[in-house]
């Protein structure tokens, strides 16, 4: 009963958030979209600020869930490159709110308690990509850089691309640039010569 509770006053605040931002959102906005009573409310979460944390952590958790999941099973440099990208576009598109809340309108100013389960989320998703590179960059079929530019190089474009999609500026789905850019980041992060060659 707690858990749907408070799953519930998640999802409200997802949408209440998504519709008037972080700051014009209220616990009594949220409460109504729930249907919960005030006390239901503060027994879930101390302050709208720790909803937004834990809205916050929990996409989060959905979002690497769906980067993790195009390595599975495990891709060649050309394939993964595409899956992945091809994850953080599918991913903005469908769960477009939860992109939203996630990329333009939770706040960075969190407890220290949820920056630490921020780099733990962080450091897994990291350890999922690192574990498919690794080898690859081993062999020649990727690019030596660190991991923090090779992620940069490869998600970096195409969500600075969603970012009009994202605020509403346009309308059009980002995944239609798709195949530009897979092409873009396999040339900033495969050799030359092995760019079409598998």
């Amino acid at each position: 009963m707690v858990a749907s509770v408070r799953d519930d006053l998640l999802a409200a605040g997802l949408i209440v958030f998504d519709r008037v931002g972080f700051e014009a959102a209220t616990v009594a906005a949220i409460r109504t979209r729930a249907r919960a009573s005030n006390g239901s409310f503060f027994h879930a979460f101390g302050s709208k600020k720790e909803l937004a944390g834990a809205l916050f952590l929990e996409v989060l958790r959905h979002y690497h869930a769906a980067v993790l999941a195009a390595l599975d099973p495990v891709p060649d440099a050309e394939q993964g490159i595409e899956r992945l990208i091809r994850a953080h576009l599918d991913w903005v598109v469908t769960s477009r709110r939860e992109a939203r809340y996630l990329f333009e309108i939770s706040r960075s100013e969190w407890g220290e308690d949820v920056r630490d389960a921020q780099r733990a989320q962080n450091a897994r998703l990291a350890d999922g990509i690192e574990r498919w590179r690794a080898p690859l960059v081993a062999n020649g079929e990727l690019l030596p850089m660190t991991p923090v530019m090779f992620v940069s190089q490869l998600i970096g474009p195409a969500q600075i691309f969603c970012r009009a999609f994202l605020s509403g500026r346009d309308r059009a789905d980002p995944r239609v640039e798709a195949d530009t850019l897979i092409a873009c980041a396999g040339r900033a992060l495969r050799p030359p010569e092995r760019i079409n060659k598998t």
